[in-house]
């Protein structure tokens, strides 16, 4: 499987990037039984995070970037648990949390960039129920971050 994901990544100009290191007390992931929970991802990019508030330092659509930054880093570490996504079953669900300034509504919109690219790498498989929050601030001033729940094979 890992070949197909890192084919659809290079044809979508993205890489898949190394799993980062977690920043504290806690684990990048869990597994129980058949379910794989991943820690929340921020947006990576080139080893800097993106950050600011959507609606304020950026807009809806670098936010969409973003989201999608979010969940290639959180499958950095679901390809780590799954050794080469070999146990990759399918994509649950997706909590996405958007810094956003006060009142700004379009957290799904934003979101649905690590949506799309999910339902883009795995197809029916990456479908998944999602949770899109506006907050006013984000760890590390994160435009967004993101957690997944995976289903094991």
């Amino acid at each position: 499987m890992i070949d197909k994901i890192l084919t659809k990544l290079d044809a979508l100009g993205l890489s898949l990037p190394a799993a980062g290191e977690v920043k504290g007390n806690y684990l990048p992931y869990a597994i129980s039984g058949k379910l794989l929970s991943l820690s929340g991802s921020l947006p990576v990019k080139d080893g800097a995070i993106i950050t600011g508030r959507i609606g304020g330092d950026l807009t809806v659509e670098e936010g969409y970037e973003a989201a999608r930054w979010c969940f290639l880093n959180a499958l950095a570490h679901a390809r780590v648990a799954t050794n080469d996504f070999a146990t990759l079953g399918r994509i649950l669900h997706i909590d996405g949390f958007v810094n956003g300034v006060d009142g700004f509504a379009d957290a799904p919109k934003v979101i649905n960039g690590a949506s799309d690219l999910s339902v883009e790498l795995f197809g029916d498989a990456g479908r998944h129920t999602r949770v899109a929050l506006s907050s006013n601030g984000l760890p590390l001033n994160s435009a967004v971050e993101t957690r997944v729940l995976v289903e094991l094979s």
